[in-house]
């Protein structure tokens, strides 16, 4: 392989890596060679190969499990743009997988003060809350937690349905429109990551999303916890001129 020497040389190492993973060389989920062996191997020395391996992992393509080694990262069962707003049913239905559902809670709570900053609620009033974990052909994908302002739906409301979208368009006759999100990785989260049978060295993706109707009105306040090996998430941007 001829090397651009004005390139820093990790980023070589890098590229080396990345076919090794793409040519079938390296496969996911495989642990990789200790450094002294790996740096023999691609001919470079062991700082080189950690700052490479640092890069890598930024990149969510390889993973660190301490004590036990690095490995390639398995390519994510699920994705999706960021820009479209869909329902967790569609998400799992689109990859050809038969979605379920755990129930785990819902009924009246006192709202928090993100919750009201995010419903524009006032001092007393109350959300509706459902926390639940999505499956996919019967495997934890997401654990889900909603809340939507009870003055909308009433004390009377109860979600029975899949998709908490659609049961506000059939029981409410509310239409949600748009959704502002906002995506963040944690580390492990004894409670969510048991649920979803994550490793305590896999991160979780929080996807937090305010939807709004068809008057700009928030509606539904929700955070959902996907484990980073399964679910990944993309956005397009466009150049403006």
């Amino acid at each position: 392989m001829a090397f651009d020497y004005q390139t820093p040389r990790y980023v070589h190492v890098i590229e080396q890596i990345k076919n090794k993973i793409n040519d079938g060389e390296l496969e996911p989920g495989e642990r990789l060679p200790s450094e002294m062996e790996f740096a023999k191997q691609l001919n470079v020395s062991r700082n080189t190969l950690r700052e490479a391996l640092r890069i890598l992992e930024e990149e969510n393509i390889i993973i660190r499990k301490h004590g036990i080694g690095t490995f390639v990262n398995k390519k994510p069962s699920f994705s999706g743009g960021i820009e479209e707003l869909f329902s967790i049913t569609d998400f799992i239905k689109r990859e050809g997988k038969e979605p379920g559902t755990n129930l785990l809670f819902q009924g009246i709570v006192d709202a928090v003060s993100e919750d009201k900053q995010e419903l524009d609620l006032i001092d007393n009033d109350r959300v509706y809350l459902v926390k639940r974990v999505r499956t996919a052909d019967g495997e934890p994908l997401v654990y889900c937690i909603d809340k939507v302002p009870v003055s909308l739906i009433g004390e009377d409301y109860y979600f029975g349905e899949e998709s908490m979208l659609y049961s506000f368009q059939e029981k409410k006759g509310i239409t949600i429109s748009y959704a502002k999100a906002d995506i963040k990785t944690i580390g492990y989260h004894q409670e969510i990551s048991e649920v979803l049978e994550s490793d305590p060295d896999q991160p979780l993706l929080i996807l937090k999303q305010t939807h709004y109707d068809t008057d700009d009105q928030p509606i539904l306040y929700s955070l959902n916890f996907f484990r980073a090996d399964q679910v990944s998430f993309s956005v397009i941007r466009k150049r403006i001129f």
